[in-house]
C-alpha cells in the first residue's frame, strides 16, 4: 500500500475557503484519495430538529404571500430563489431573532436565511438591495432548488 502524503498547503487553502464562503465543510476526492475538510458546527446541527417547532411564527407572512401568484413569484426580478435542495431556516438558531423581516432594508449580500443540505448550514445571501416585501416560506421548510423563498423590492 502506498503511503499517503499529506499536502498541507492544499488543506490550508480549503480552510481558507471554507471561512471565505462559511460553509460547514468541503469534501474533494482523486481516484481512491480523499479528504474532508470541516468547520465545527456543533452548535447550528444540533439547533436544527428544534427550530421546525416555532413555524407557527411565521405562516400568516407566508400564506398572506401566497396568493400572489406562486409561478409567476419565480420571474419576480428581487426574488431570491434557493440555490439548493434542502431545509431552510428563518433564524440562526432556535429563539433567536430572524435574519431579516418584511419591511426590512437588505443589502447587497446580507445574509437573509440558511439552507441545510446534508448536514452542512448554507447561508443565502441576498442577491440586491432593497426592501423585503415578502418570505414565501416557513422556517424549517423543506425548499427545492430555483424555489423563490424572498421577494426584495
Amino acid at each position: 500500500m502506498a503511503k499517503f502524503e499529506m499536502d498541507t498547503e492544499f488543506i490550508r487553502k480549503l480552510a481558507k475557503l471554507l471561512e471565505e464562503t462559511n460553509l460547514g465543510e468541503i469534501e474533494m476526492a482523486e481516484g481512491d484519495r480523499k479528504i474532508r475538510v470541516a468547520r465545527p458546527t456543533a452548535a447550528v446541527a444540533a439547533a436544527a430538529p428544534v427550530m421546525a417547532a416555532p413555524v407557527a411564527a411565521v405562516p400568516a407572512a407566508a400564506a398572506a404571500a401566497a396568493p400572489a401568484g406562486g409561478a409567476d413569484l419565480a420571474k419576480h426580478p428581487g426574488a431570491v430563489k434557493s440555490p439548493m435542495v434542502g431545509t431552510a431556516y428563518l433564524s440562526p438558531e432556535p429563539g433567536k431573532p430572524t435574519f431579516v423581516n418584511v419591511g426590512d432594508k437588505i443589502t447587497a449580500g446580507q445574509t437573509v436565511l440558511i439552507i441545510e443540505a446534508m448536514k452542512t448550514f448554507n447561508p443565502i445571501k441576498a442577491p440586491k438591495a432593497g426592501t423585503l416585501t415578502q418570505v414565501l416560506i416557513d422556517n424549517g421548510q423543506p425548499v427545492e432548488f430555483g424555489q423563490p423563498l424572498m421577494i426584495i423590492e
